[in-house]
């Protein structure tokens, strides 16, 4: 059954004087020239931020971009957000972070602690921080912008350089508290896999889309496997919205993929100043529905992809720049 103790994760809780501390060091590189998160020069003053932060929380971030643990998700309480401080919560579609604020900070800070950040130029205009906020009309869209339950997923799996780390920053939480992030992290669900499922899962038959938060067009992937790698302990790539399987063992290894996800996967309810973060190789993520109100008080997040080695997508990277074409 799923659980609201995040038990597939590992939690690490700020004390207060980490909490003022990382403010401080956020505050800073917002306030940053030219305060524009994406800008070469902004980005150079949050990877010196980063190397700021406090200790406790780096040695958190390090040890679990070394090891993910079985539930690939690491949660992070008590950074500095204040939801009374915040604008409206944004309410139109396509809604990113290019201004420099301490919430962008914070999420930047930390994808340079786990690799580099890194976005997709047909998602989102390739803004490095994104807002995650329900959009009107948009209530059953299998994407970010969407209120009803979100499937398992790893982030962008349709793509040879999809993100190594999603990151999740809880700024409002919905009105009643019943939207929540949920994980699937392979490592935790392959016992619960039979020989033939896993077997069939290793086999090159299945076709992946791009999400719909790519717009229209553009075909799907060659047909890959969704486990790879040794064994014990494979990497995963899977959309259950967007990969199809091409035969029907396929087709049933998927739907017995989907059915241990939900039985088994964790479910948290993120506060404000709460950091999600999923090992996107081995863990797929989900949403569980919520309803919105649209009167400014909705639930937001906002996100960040990070890329453990950002030299593999070189050629993707006009300018070696961030941004992934």
């Amino acid at each position: 059954m799923s659980t609201d103790t995040y038990a597939a994760a590992q939690p690490l809780t700020l004390e207060p004087p980490e909490t003022a501390e990382l403010g401080r060091i956020a505050a800073a590189v917002a306030g940053t020239e030219p305060r524009l998160v994406d800008h070469p020069d902004w980005l150079r003053a949050a990877r010196r931020g980063a190397d700021a932060m406090p200790a406790r929380l780096r040695q958190a971030l390090r040890q679990f971009r070394r090891d993910s643990g079985p539930g690939g998700a690491l949660l992070l309480r008590g950074f500095p957000v204040e939801p009374a401080a915040l604008p409206p919560t944004p309410a139109v579609a396509e809604s990113v972070q290019r201004a420099a604020t301490g919430p962008a900070a914070l999420l930047v800070m930390t994808a340079c602690v786990l690799g580099e950040p890194a976005a997709f130029r047909a998602e989102k205009t390739g803004a490095l921080v994104q807002d995650v906020v329900p959009v009107p009309g948009h209530e059953e869209f299998q994407g970010n912008a969407g209120s009803v339950r979100l499937s398992f997923h790893n982030e962008n799996a349709f793509h040879p350089h999809r993100p190594d780390y999603v990151l999740l920053l809880c700024l409002r939480a919905d009105h009643e508290r019943t939207a929540g992030l949920r994980t699937a992290g392979i490592r935790e669900m392959l016992p619960r896999l039979d020989g033939a499922v896993v077997a069939a899962l290793r086999s090159p038959e299945f076709v992946t889309a791009p999400p719909p938060s790519f717009g229209a067009g553009g075909g799907g992937t060659e047909p890959h496997p969704v486990l790879s790698g040794p064994e014990e302990d494979p990497d995963m790539r899977v959309d259950l919205a967007a990969t199809a399987p091409q035969t029907p063992r396929a087709e049933h290894a998927l739907a017995e993929l989907g059915r241990v996800f939900g039985e088994e996967g964790a479910t948290v309810r993120l506060a404000p100043g709460e950091l999600a973060i999923v090992d996107n190789r081995v863990a797929a993520h989900g949403r569980t529905g919520f309803r919105p109100r649209y009167d400014g008080r909705d639930r937001w997040l906002q996100r960040t992809f990070a890329a453990a080695d950002l030299r593999r997508s070189r050629a993707y990277r006009p300018g070696d720049g961030h941004v992934l074409t």
